[in-house]
């Protein structure tokens, strides 16, 4: 699939060369309809566009964060159905985007293909998720166990038929548009979908590497909006001509020191599925890297702080890479976004939140962010999972869980941790 993918990106590569259209020749999108309340707009009338503009911004960011929090109380199971209706959206924008640019083509299948091939992605990685974190469940069910058996057959059977229906899809004078919009939905794919499955991935090692990094994000998108609206004053790059090094440098320092703070010992247990009671559960005896610990302080600082040590949990330790990872690179997943945007000549993704346009807009740092947090959780974090290893035991035939039981038994012995038998 992956493949296919990178086929694809090559294919719309070599197709633009041939192509001799300017951006000037792209076709300009319906700009979005202003959907500010009439609440809003009423009693902020008499306010200029720039004020106007951060009181709205603010009001609603201020609803996203209290719907955000009332979502994380109701549990691991409603992250994830957000994160999957978050993905849909981004995709949905993306698509829409293409569809609008190139309407006047009249392009045949390719809307009802594009999501065709999002559910072909999303059946294989949440298959993958099943079948790593739901083996107990499924072993208790023998439809289920013929699924996920042959799920990488099925799902590439999936996609081959959309393959297939595309081929059978291209019309002599279309060819070179076609295979852009192929292009453009295989790229849309690998940047959303298999980024929202690292989210999840994320949050199945414990809530807290989903919370302190999406919140990182968050807190570095307000503080160098806030640190640029009052003191900007020095372009930072050309794509997004709001941007100032103030708020850049604002943005860095204030998300540091938040993270640092935030990052306490709490929602720290892995998201596991009980299949007992059929519901996840995030209960742990907390690891090392969660239970504060005595650090002696620089002798320069004690004479400033008066002390010879500090209580830290080693996690904040960690909390510090990963809020300076959102505040000096994530920012380049918005300045991507920027990019994108004007190549194709709008302003926003979508008009779904008013003062902050579409999912995708509050969502082009996250993904990056996601992707780096997974990559750090298994270069730096993850050793062997003995839950995981005893579910995969579980479901082994009675002849090989013996062959493993005695493998360990002798292994044991060799090491001096458990005497050898006296009979026989």
């Amino acid at each position: 699939m992956c493949v296919l993918s990178f086929l694809s990106i090559f294919a719309s590569y070599r197709f633009a060369e041939l192509d001799l259209r300017t951006d000037s020749d792209i076709p300009e999108v319906v700009p979005p309809t202003d959907r500010t309340p009439e609440i809003f707009k009423k009693a902020l009338s008499g306010l200029s566009s720039r004020w106007k503009n951060w009181w709205i911004r603010g009001i609603l960011t201020l609803a996203m964060i209290t719907a955000f929090a009332l979502i994380i109380y109701m549990g691991s199971f409603m992250l994830m159905l957000l994160v999957m209706s978050i993905q849909v959206k981004c995709f949905h924008e993306i698509i829409t985007i293409g569809y609008r640019v190139y309407r006047s083509y009249e392009l045949p299948w390719f809307r009802t293909l594009s999501w065709y091939f999002l559910l072909c992605v999303n059946y294989f990685f949440y298959g993958e998720t099943v079948a790593d974190y739901f083996a107990t469940f499924v072993q208790r069910r023998e439809q289920l166990q013929f699924l996920i058996r042959y799920h990488r057959f099925i799902s590439f059977t999936l996609y081959l038929a959309g393959f297939c229906l595309f081929v059978l899809s291209l019309v002599k004078r279309h060819y070179r548009l076609q295979f852009y919009m192929f292009a453009w939905s295989h790229v849309t794919l690998l940047i959303i979908v298999t980024q929202s499955h690292l989210v999840i991935q994320n949050l199945f090692e414990g809530m807290i590497w989903f919370l302190v990094p999406i919140s990182s994000v968050v807190c570095n998108d307000i503080a160098a909006y806030i640190f640029g609206f009052f003191f900007g004053r020095t372009p930072l790059i050309k794509l997004s001509p709001k941007k100032t090094w103030e708020g850049f440098i604002g943005g860095f320092f204030s998300t540091v020191v938040f993270g640092f703070l935030v990052s306490g010992c709490y929602f720290v247990c892995p998201v596991e599925y009980n299949s007992e009671t059929n519901r996840f559960v995030t209960e742990c005896e907390p690891s090392e890297l969660f239970q504060f610990q005595k650090y002696s302080i620089p002798p320069l600082l004690q004479v400033v702080l008066g002390r010879e040590t500090v209580n830290l949990c080693p996690f904040q330790m960690h909390s510090i890479a990963l809020s300076t990872f959102a505040s000096l690179i994530g920012p380049f997943g918005g300045f991507f976004a920027s990019g994108f945007k004007r190549a194709f000549k709008i302003k926003d993704f979508a008009d779904t939140i008013p003062g902050h346009g579409g999912i995708m807009d509050r969502c082009d740092c996250q993904y990056l962010m996601s992707t780096f947090v997974h990559v750090y959780i298994t270069s730096f974090i993850r050793g062997p999972n003995p839950s995981k290893l005893l579910k995969q035991l579980l479901v082994l035939q009675p002849e090989q869980q013996l062959n493993v039981y005695k493998t360990l038994k002798t292994h044991l012995i060799e090491k001096g941790i458990l005497q050898p038998s006296l009979r026989g």
